[in-house]
């Protein structure tokens, strides 16, 4: 990083200058700064070495290096792959893995091709950085430039060059040399108006390192050479390179006899000049041809004077940019190209862009080389090794939103991008992150277009070249010691960094404190970017901050009282001060100045009392986290005052427990603690302020056992005073500080034995004469009987095993004996979780405690033999409790089993019993036991299952479960099947025996056999018997005759002659019926519900009643048989079907029979509408005409009473009428789509396509001014344009069915492995596109032969084929021309019934009679052009 000297005096009211004095010191600074630059480089990064990026990409170097030739002789094909000459020599395709590439919105649209597309963004960073850069106008050179245009007639500028001078070219081929003094004279006007009309506009200018020569190119090609002390012209070139070609780039080397010129040929020329007998000449040599590849930018290698030394500067490197890669060339010794990097796919009229900068990497200067077309930048790391070779290094490239037409390096660290659309980019290289975005728009920036068109020589340059021409303006901005230079059509501004000092005061300026202060702190820690003016060590730089942080930090407190709201609502003046004086004490904190902050700071903000409240309330999150320490007695004092006034006790207790309290009024601060209930305050004091730790136990024994004694319920206060107290003893007996830290080392032993004495003692201080001995104890065990003996636990757990420990822990025990088992005062569970601590305590391998085994006997006899039958479960869980506990050592097995079972602690006898390896007994123990009883399925299984077990124990479990089967069964039906499924399915037959209940056997059975019941069994493994299966039928049809049917249609393995007679001896008609149908026995499964309706019509026919019950069973058994009919017509012949359908409407039509006019049916109605709903049923399988004859053919309406029947007929023909309708409209829907369908397609074929550029895809040539033989143009759907010839040397020709047809290059490219090549299921996936050709005019000659027309049909090419498929597919079923295609055949038939079934067999395979047909009558969906 290049640094501005650290010269205090610069520095001092750097804000105050202005513009001018600004840039005359910079200009003054500017031998300093050049002189200095990269020792401070070297010295900067060596602090920050750990941002280098160290996962670089090495390049291995290369043995024998490619020859000049070879890179000349090479073709420029951007579709090629491009690799180095060595292939090892640079991975090209390796993707760096630090870079970002985060998408976003490019930054405006300024009409350009480039903006036209999304680019990648870098990373937003919000952090603020304030102004980086500071622009100024050159007012005395922009001056001069307009005066010179207007009195010498110079021109327009279009040139700039900066050295230790300013040199400005002019449209009129003058070059104006300007003094970078505080003047900004002219000191020279080089050439004249005439020598101006002959060469044309000077297109390039160049100054050599000791700022003695100037080099002029010209638009027209010529070169000149003036001397800068005096002014003559030294040297006039003409022939350096091919005439009628501009010059567009003209740089020195260091050595001041060399020279490299790029002209608008795309040609590179070295130019050495030397001097012979006094004789000035030029010698010109060709190092790269325009047609091998045009080059549009050159850059040399600078080095500065103190790095004249190293060792890369004997190459004399030159970087050249062509339209398609990057060449990296050696000048010296010899000619030699050392690297060739190709840029990949980018826009066409992107700018190429180079850069070399010194750059310090792991302590090691060395050049690096930037290059850019488009949006994407890469950096390489040049090196020379020892063996003298170079050696290249890809560094972390950046990936931008916008594409660039300038790039600058303005330090190692810091780099300046120039868009398409004016804006400037100040970006920190190594991070990556943006820090400035400037608009120069006002600048006017001049371009070079008219010079890479050679306007001035006829424009005889490449369309690409003229292309690239229209954003370049490399001579338009230039760099000179950390300076920026951008020349605008009128005037010259120049740019450089501001220094750090100068970066806040800028924001000051804009009364932006806080952003302020955020950029100081950045400068503190060393975080800031693009830092100008910062050196020496660490130390020295953040007191230099520090000091300037403070200075701010004053004049921001006194803003804040300044600006404070004298008038208006509290609540506004606390808004106020709450954004202000949190940035006080964070930054004081920050920098380490609790000095300053309470004192100075402090005494400042207390003239406001809404300021002084702030401040103190600031100061809480500090002390709560450890932060702050070490605070004033008078700012501690305030602040408790504060939250006291405020009434926010809880937050003085947090305060006080992180504060150092002992310079406060000790007991003011208990008292104050103790009547506001800081219980925890109270504690802390006591223990820091005067290293008591028992007063606070009394005190708060005080409070809580004056209720526990009475036996009342305590508050919700003095529960908490009590857990504070149990936490409290806690951490004394284990060395913790209550309620942070810990005690100091030195008083742990003596608070153990303070806090012992303290609980074992006999009375209490003042004791009443009635008070019971130990109160403590007595009170704490009535409190919390656990949580009491859990803190004992853990201190047992830390004690050593000295002899006074050992005293100590059997002292308390013989008490807690004493105070709970002499006294009835507690309960089971109290006195169990007493014997339970004793029991874990004397199950110690260590253990040293004595407890009389008596205590434990009378313990079991107090749990086992209550006087009453209350608190049952709680006495058998801290009985067990006990015995996991260890306790079971302390009993008698045989006295503890047989008063369990007589308690009926059954989870006791369960206990003991699995010591014993009993598992039968268990089963007892679950079944006896009612809150546990279905837990016993699980059981069974798991002993059963789980290996471990023998198989007499297995045995012995499962006579049990069978001893006990119906009482499993009637207590869970599904989980006794399931076990008995699981483990014996092979003796269901010998538990079906043991149920001698037939209840239980039908929900046992019901469990095993239905599979609707959830259990999950494979119930092919089961092997289960018909017999079986037939006696659950049979139950069934006792227990649940309404579930039959809907349980024989998931049953499998029953046999059906036994189950219809079983059904029979029920008199289950459906369930026969049905069965009969699954046998086969169609006709007789119709008689039977035939019967069955009959027999119901009949009861609804003589019974003279309107139960609107019995219609619903006929229509109900009317529904049931019009359902086997129609399940059944489709695989009958027309006689079989008339023998269901006419029984069927004979039965309903007898009752209307029966019935006469003058006295009608209560039902006649209902039964003409059920009537009807059979004439629809079966006018899909009967013929209307049929059925019409057999209606007729009745002798009772073969009379003449027609009327009677007149609405049967009606109803058929209005069905008729319906049907008959919805075919032809279905008909006309289907023709309207079938047509809009063929229409859409026509309309997709025949649609033009619309080429997306004007040049060819491949060549980047336009087609119009293809200098070659008639050639066709070829446009894809896709919008890509080719040459044919372009295409046929692709091979991107594909042979279908005999004819060959074109594939777009770019499109296929990506899908392509070698030579392209596609198979027809590749063709279908769309890798081709349409294609149209056309004869282009411009080439057609009267020589050229009269092109072909193709005499083949046309044929869809495959992405039409494909869209076709997609539309077919839109709708499921039948297609339209199917659909068609029947009822066109079908209507010219007299006979034709689509929806009824018709007397000749072939009709049954109509379309309309099939099951899955669906008719979608929705209009067809809506494609998109």
């Amino acid at each position: 990083m290049e640094n501005e000297p650290d010269h205090e005096n610069v520095e001092q009211n750097l804000c105050a200058r202005t513009t001018e004095e600004e840039l005359n010191k910079s200009f003054n600074l500017e031998a300093s700064l050049s002189k200095f630059s990269y020792i401070d480089l070297d010295k900067e990064l060596e602090f920050k070495t750990d941002l280098i990026d160290d996962k670089e990409f090495d390049i291995p170097q290369v043995d024998t290096p490619p020859t000049l030739e070879s890179i000349l002789n090479e073709t420029d094909d951007e579709d090629e792959s491009f690799v180095l000459e060595d292939p090892t020599f640079l991975n090209i395709d390796t993707i760096d893995s630090h870079s970002y590439d985060t998408s976003s919105v490019a930054s405006s649209d300024s009409g350009d091709r480039t903006n036209l597309k999304r680019k990648k963004k870098l990373p937003d960073s919000f952090s603020l950085h304030g102004s980086v850069m500071r622009h100024s106008l050159l007012k005395g050179i922009s001056a001069q430039i307009v005066s010179a245009a207007d009195k010498v007639d110079a021109g327009l500028p279009t040139a700039i060059a900066v050295s230790s001078l300013i040199a400005v070219g002019t449209s009129h081929g003058l070059a104006l040399i300007f003094g970078k003094d505080q003047n900004q004279a002219l000191r020279l006007c080089l050439g004249n108006t005439s020598v101006g009309g002959q060469y044309g506009a000077i297109s390039a200018l160049s100054i050599n390192n000791d700022c003695s020569r100037l080099l002029c190119g010209f638009a027209k090609g010529q070169i000149t050479m003036w001397d800068l002390a005096s002014g003559k012209l030294l040297r006039s070139i003409t022939d350096a390179h091919p005439p009628g070609t501009a010059i567009l780039h003209i740089k020195f080397t260091d050595d001041p006899t060399l020279a490299i010129c790029n002209d608008s040929g795309g040609s590179v020329f070295e130019l050495t000049f030397k001097r012979v007998m006094g004789v000035r000449t030029c010698e010109s040599r060709c190092l790269l041809s325009g047609s091998k590849g045009e080059v549009c930018c050159i850059e040399p290698l600078h080095s500065k004077p103190e790095l004249k030394d190293h060792p890369i500067t004997q190459f004399s490197l030159l970087a050249m940019a062509s339209l398609t890669k990057i060449l990296v060339i050696g000048l010296k010794p010899s000619l030699k190209v050392w690297m060739t990097f190709p840029y990949g796919r980018m826009d066409p009229s992107s700018v190429p862009l180079l850069a070399w900068h010194f750059v310090a990497v792991h302590n090691y200067v060395n050049p690096m080389l930037a290059f850019c077309r488009g949006d994407v930048v890469h950096f390489l790391l040049v090196k020379r090794d020892e063996s003298g070779a170079i050696h290249v290094t890809k560094q972390k490239h950046l990936h931008l939103y916008y594409d660039l037409i300038n790039f600058t390096w303005i330090n190692s660290r810091t780099i300046v991008l120039l868009d398409s659309v004016e804006k400037l980019h100040v970006i920190d290289r190594q991070t990556q992150e943006e820090l400035e975005i400037v608009e120069i728009s006002e600048v006017q920036l001049v371009y070079n277009s008219s010079h890479f068109k050679s306007l001035a020589t006829g424009g005889n340059v490449s369309q690409a070249l003229a292309l690239v021409g229209e954003k370049a303006c490399y001579q338009s901005i230039s760099s000179y010691g950390g300076q920026i230079f951008y020349l605008g059509t009128k005037s010259v501004y120049v740019m450089m960094l501001r220094s750090w000092r100068e970066r806040m005061d800028h924001l000051l300026k804009q009364d932006c404190l806080t952003e302020a202060l955020a950029l100081a702190w950045s400068f503190h820690e060393g975080k800031a970017k693009a830092v100008v003016g910062l050196s020496g060590d660490v130390s020295k730089r953040k007191s230099v901050v520090a000091d300037r942080m403070i200075e701010i930090l004053f004049y921001y407190a006194d803003r804040a009282l300044k600006k404070c709201p004298d008038q208006g609502k509290i609540q506004v003046m606390e808004q106020h001060f709450q954004e202000m004086v949190p940035v006080i004490v964070d930054y004081c904190l920050l920098l380490q100045r609790k000095d300053l902050l309470f004192s100075q700071m402090y005494d400042k903000l207390s003239e406001n009392s809404v300021a002084k409240g702030v401040f103190l309330e600031c100061l809480e999150p500090y002390i709560l986290s450890d932060k702050l320490v070490g605070i004033t007695p008078q700012v501690m004092k305030d602040l408790i005052v504060h939250f006291q006034d405020k009434k926010l006790m809880e937050n003085v207790e947090a305060l006080i427990v992180h504060m150092d309290i002992t310079s406060l009024d000790i007991q003011q601060v208990v008292l104050m603690c103790w009547e506001n209930r800081l219980y925890d305050a109270t504690v802390y004091v006591y223990n820091r302020g005067m290293n008591e730790f028992i007063s606070p136990m009394e005190k708060l024994f005080r409070v809580i056992a004056p209720p526990l004694n009475a036996g009342k319920t305590l508050t919700d206060e003095q529960v908490v005073m009590g857990n504070k107290l149990l936490v409290y003893i806690s951490c004394c007996l284990a060395g913790r500080a209550y309620p942070l830290d810990d005690i100091p080392e030195d008083l742990v032993p003596l608070v153990k034995n303070q806090v012992f004495e303290f609980l074992i003692r006999l009375h209490s201080v003042e004791a009443p004469p009635e008070e019971e001995v130990y109160p403590y104890v007595r009170t704490l065990l009535h409190f919390d009987t656990r949580e009491f003996l859990n803190v004992l636990a853990l201190t047992f757990e830390d004690f050593k095993n000295d002899k006074q420990a050992v005293e100590y822990q059997q002292r308390i025990v013989d008490i807690l004996l004493k105070v709970m088992v002499e006294n009835s005062d507690f309960t089971p569970s109290q006195v169990g979780c007493l014997f339970t601590f004793l029991a874990r305590q004397l199950a110690k391998p260590d253990n040293t405690l004595f407890v009389n085994r008596t205590l434990f006997d009378q313990v079991l006899e107090f749990l086992c033999s209550p006087d009453d039958d209350s608190r049952h479960s709680e006495r058998q869980q801290v009985l067990l409790e006990l015995l996991q506990a260890g306790g079971l050592v302390q009993f008698e097995e045989g006295r503890l089993i047989r008063m369990a079972e007589k308690a009926e602690f059954y989870q006791i006898c369960e206990f003991m019993y699995e010591r014993e390896h009993q598992y039968d007994k268990i089963i007892d123990c679950y079944l006896h036991d009612p809150l546990r009883e279905e837990e016993v399925f699980n059981y069974i299984h798991n002993i059963l299952s789980i290996p471990g077990h023998s198989a007499e124990e297995k045995q012995s479990v499962w006579q049990k479960t069978m001893d006990h089967i119906e009482e499993l069964v009637s207590l869970k039906p599904c989980k006794a099947a399931e076990l008995i499924a699981t483990h014996f399915s092979g003796q269901i037959e010998i538990v079906i025996k043991k149920l001698q209940n037939q209840v239980l056997l039908f929900k046992f059975l019901r469990s095993l056999l239905d599979p609707r019941e959830g259990i999950h069994i494979n119930q092919e493994s089961l092997q289960i018997s018909p017999c079986v299966t037939e006696q659950f039928i049979e139950l069934l049809c006792q227990f649940s005759p309404n579930q039959v049917i809907e349980t024989l249609q998931v049953l499998e393995c029953y046999r059906l002659e036994e189950t219809i007679q079983i059904t029979q001896k029920y008199e289950l008609q459906e369930v026969t019926a049905y069965l009969l149908e699954k046998k086969g026995d169609i006709r007789g499964a119709f008689l039977i519900l035939l019967e069955r309706l009959q027999s119901r019509l009949q009861e609804i026919t003589h019974k003279d009643t309107k139960e609107d019950f019995s219609l619903k069973k006929v229509e109900d058994t009317m529904v049931e048989t019009i359902a086997l009919c129609q399940r059944n017509s489709h695989n009958l012949n027309q006689q079989q079907r008339e023998a269901l359908w006419f029984p069927l409407l004979e039965a309903m039509m007898a009752p209307q029979k029966l019935s006469s006019s003058a006295a009608p049916h209560p039902h006649c109605e209902a039964l003409k509408s059920l009537t009807m709903q059979v004439l629809n049923s079966m006018a899909a399988f009967i013929a209307l005409p049929a059925i019409l004859q057999r209606i007729l053919q009745d002798p009772i309406y073969g009379k003449g009473k027609l009327g009677e029947i007149q609405g049967l007929i009606l109803g058929m023909l209005d069905t008729f009428n319906y049907e008959q309708t919805l075919l032809e409209t279905t008909t006309n829907l289907l023709n309207q789509d079938l047509h809009w369908s063929l229409c859409n397609l026509r309309a997709s074929i025949s649609k033009g396509l619309n080429p997306k550029q004007d040049y060819c895809s491949i060549c980047l040539q336009q087609y119009k001014r293809r200098q070659e033989m008639a050639d066709e143009i070829i446009v894809f759907s896709c919008g890509h344009l080719y040459h044919s010839f372009c295409l046929q040397n692709k091979e991107c020709t594909i042979e279908t069915e005999g004819q060959t047809r074109w594939a777009c290059y770019k499109c296929t490219s990506s899908n392509k492995v070698g030579k392209l090549s596609e198979n027809s299921s590749e063709i279908k996936k769309g890798r081709t596109t349409s294609s149209q050709v056309k004869m282009s005019p411009h080439h057609q000659s009267k020589g050229d032969p009269v092109t072909k027309k193709a005499t083949s049909e046309p044929v869809l090419d495959p992405q039409q084929v494909q869209a076709f498929d997609q539309l077919c597919q839109l709708y499921r079923g039948s297609s339209r021309l199917t659909l068609l295609v029947e009822l066109s055949q079908n209507r010219s038939s007299d006979s034709y019934r689509p929806f009824a079934g018709s007397q000749s067999s072939p009709a049954f395979n109509s379309i309309f009679q099939n099951e899955n047909f669906q008719l979608q009558l929705i209009p067809p969906p809506v494609t998109e052009d």
